[in-house]
């Protein structure tokens, strides 16, 4: 029998493993550290625009006007609210019924077509939907309600729910098919049928994925730029009333991006916008860290799944 120090590997493949575990490492601490200085960088950028605005000014005021100086995030955050709460819904409706189709009931055929055309759309750039969106969606509102400009909320959540489809659609097939295929079957054979297999066994199984799932969609919505920034109007002003979503309006990411570029660098304006991509960023980190406690909490109550 071979002595076990003959049996260890040669010394140039432990090295190999060292020098990728130390890669992997310093990719992990390289990831961390620039997570740490994005937040740090916003913090001191923002810091004077909160400081000589005020916290509560800045985020309950009900007037942005760089002109003027007046910097209220209330407009920004409620047509950000109301766009992505439309969005959300919109995504929802679609994007889950038709994971359920995918993973539980669609034939070999149907699956071999549908799942490539939805990744395809997966794939497909933010500004091409934003060029439909002003083209097709944009033109149609307007006609069909008699709008002035079809540049509004409702266009900027339509075009929305419907680009992350594809993704909400993804993640939520795979938590679906991540289900034991025992706890499908055991519910067959006590015999129930297909559908109340999936709605009484397959969904609350993988209902930690799905909410996880919904939760991340939240944070892309409410972070996508250029295809926003065509379609809502970009006009900081609260809705009258608040919910009219045939308003224009305008989001986070669209006041950043259209006037980032005219500002002068330095001043008051200047700060704000760091400020509301501050504030842009601890919402995000916030439903993130939100979908990991809640994935975590649902697969402790389901044993694990």
């Amino acid at each position: 029998m071979d002595h076990p120090e003959k049996r260890r590997p040669p010394r140039s493949r432990r090295y190999g493993d060292r020098f990728v575990e130390a890669l992997l490492f310093s990719a992990a601490i390289t990831s961390i550290l620039a997570m740490l200085l994005i937040f740090y960088f916003l913090t001191f950028e923002s810091f004077l625009a909160f400081r000589e605005v005020g916290v509560f000014d800045m985020l309950l005021g009900q007037k942005w006007h760089p002109a003027g100086e007046v910097f209220g995030m209330a407009p920004i955050i409620a047509g950000s609210v109301l766009i992505t709460t439309i969005a959300l819904i919109i995504n929802i409706l679609v994007g889950v019924p038709l994971a359920i189709y995918l993973s539980e009931l669609a034939g070999r055929r149907s699956r071999e077509f549908l799942k490539p055309a939805i990744e395809l759309l997966a794939g497909v750039p933010s500004i091409v939907y934003g060029f439909l969106g002003v083209l097709v969606l944009v033109v149609y509102l307007e006609r069909s309600f008699n709008m002035l400009t079809g540049r509004s909320i409702l266009a900027g959540a339509i075009l929305l729910g419907i680009m992350f489809i594809p993704a909400l659609t993804t993640i939520c097939e795979d938590a679906l098919r991540a289900v034991p295929k025992e706890f499908k079957e055991g519910s067959l054979a006590l015999g129930a049928t297909r559908w109340q297999t999936v709605r009484r066994v397959t969904l609350p199984a993988a209902s930690s994925g799905i909410i996880a799932a919904v939760i991340l969609n939240v944070g892309r919505i409410i972070g996508e730029t250029m295809a926003a920034l065509l379609v809502v109007g970009n006009v900081a002003r609260l809705p009258s009333p608040i919910f009219d979503a045939f308003d224009r309006g305008a989001i986070f990411t669209s006041v950043i991006a259209g006037e980032m570029g005219e500002v002068a660098h330095g001043s008051i304006h200047y700060h704000a916008l760091f400020a509301v991509g501050f504030v842009l960023l601890a919402i995000v980190t916030i439903l993130n860290i939100s979908a990991d406690l809640v994935r975590a909490a649902i697969q402790k109550r389901f044993g694990g799944y």
